[in-house]
C-alpha cells in the first residue's frame, strides 16, 4: 500500500493539510461550484472530501451536502465546523454505501484520482447521481502542484539524473481533457465538459525556516539527505530573489458532466 492509499496517513496529516492545502484546493472548490447551480433543495455528495473544502462552500449555497472520506481524521475536522447542512461521514470512495440516484450533485475535488480503483470511484460517483444531475472531477496535470509541483522542478534541476516522485496513476490518465472525457463516459456520465484552472500556490519564504511545514507531505523532500535539502531551501530562495511570497502556478481540470 503507497502511503498516500492509507487512512492512518491521512489521520496524522489532518492538521497540517487543513492548515496549508485546504486554502489552496478551496479555490479550485469555488470554481467547481461556480459550474453546477445549487438551491437549498440540492442534495450534494462529496466524495474524498479531506478537510471540506468543497463542503463547507457548498454549504454556503444552502443545499444539504454529505461529505465522505475515507480518514476518520479527515471527517472529524468537517465535522468540527457543526455547520447544521454538512453531514460528514467515513465512507470508501470506492465502495460508497448509498443508494443509487440518490444526489443531484456530485463532487471530487482532487479525491477520486488519489484512489487505487479509481475508475471504481468515478462509476460510484456515477451511480449514485441521478438521472439528469451533475458529477464533477478535478485533477490535476502530470505534474501535480502547489509544492509537489515547485519541488518536482528543482530536483530535475538539481539533479537531473534522478526520478522524480511517482504520480497516481489517474493523474496521467485524467490529466488531458481527452482523458477526462473518456472516463467519465467510460463511467456512466455524459457529455463532460472540461475546464483549465489555473492558481497561484504562494510559498512564504519566511516558512522556509522550517521548511518541514511546507514540504514535509511529499516523498520528493523526505527522501532527501539533510545536506539535499538545505540546497533546496537555496533554490527557492534564489527563485523568490527579494519577494517574501514565490508564486507556484498550478492547473487543474475541472470536469463537470451530466448523468
Amino acid at each position: 500500500m503507497r502511503e498516500f492509499e492509507n487512512p492512518d496517513h491521512w489521520d496524522t496529516a489532518a492538521a497540517h493539510y487543513e492548515q496549508t492545502a485546504h486554502p489552496f484546493t478551496a479555490l479550485f472548490a469555488r470554481d467547481a461550484l461556480a459550474r453546477v447551480p445549487l438551491t437549498p433543495e440540492s442534495r450534494v455528495l462529496d466524495v474524498a472530501a479531506g478537510t471540506g473544502a468543497l463542503s463547507l462552500a457548498a454549504a454556503d449555497t444552502g443545499a444539504h451536502v454529505l461529505a465522505t472520506d475515507f480518514s476518520p481524521g479527515m471527517v472529524a475536522r468537517i465535522a468540527a465546523a457543526g455547520l447544521p447542512n454538512v453531514e460528514a461521514q467515513v465512507m470508501d470512495g470506492q465502495a460508497l454505501a448509498l443508494p443509487d440516484a440518490a444526489f443531484d450533485a456530485v463532487f471530487s475535488i482532487f479525491g477520486v484520482i488519489m484512489f487505487p480503483d479509481w475508475r471504481r470511484g468515478l462509476a460510484e460517483m456515477a451511480r449514485v447521481t441521478r438521472a439528469g444531475g451533475t458529477g464533477v472531477m478535478a485533477t490535476w496535470q502530470d505534474r501535480g502542484a502547489a509544492t509537489f509541483l515547485l519541488l518536482g522542478q528543482i530536483r530535475a534541476k538539481l539533479w537531473p539524473e534522478r526520478a522524480g516522485m511517482s504520480m497516481p496513476e489517474a493523474i496521467g490518465t485524467l490529466g488531458t481533457p481527452e482523458g477526462c472525457v473518456r472516463e467519465l463516459v467510460a463511467a456512466g456520465y455524459r457529455d463532460p465538459q472540461v475546464h483549465h484552472v489555473t492558481h497561484d500556490f504562494e510559498v512564504e519564504i519566511a516558512r522556509l525556516a522550517d521548511p518541514d511545514t511546507l514540504f514535509g507531505m511529499s516523498p520528493d523532500w523526505t527522501s532527501l539527505t539533510d545536506a539535499e535539502k538545505t540546497q533546496v531551501v537555496a533554490e527557492v530562495r534564489n527563485m523568490a530573489g527579494n519577494r517574501p511570497i514565490l508564486p507556484v502556478p498550478s492547473t487543474a481540470l475541472i470536469a463537470v458532466a451530466t448523468r
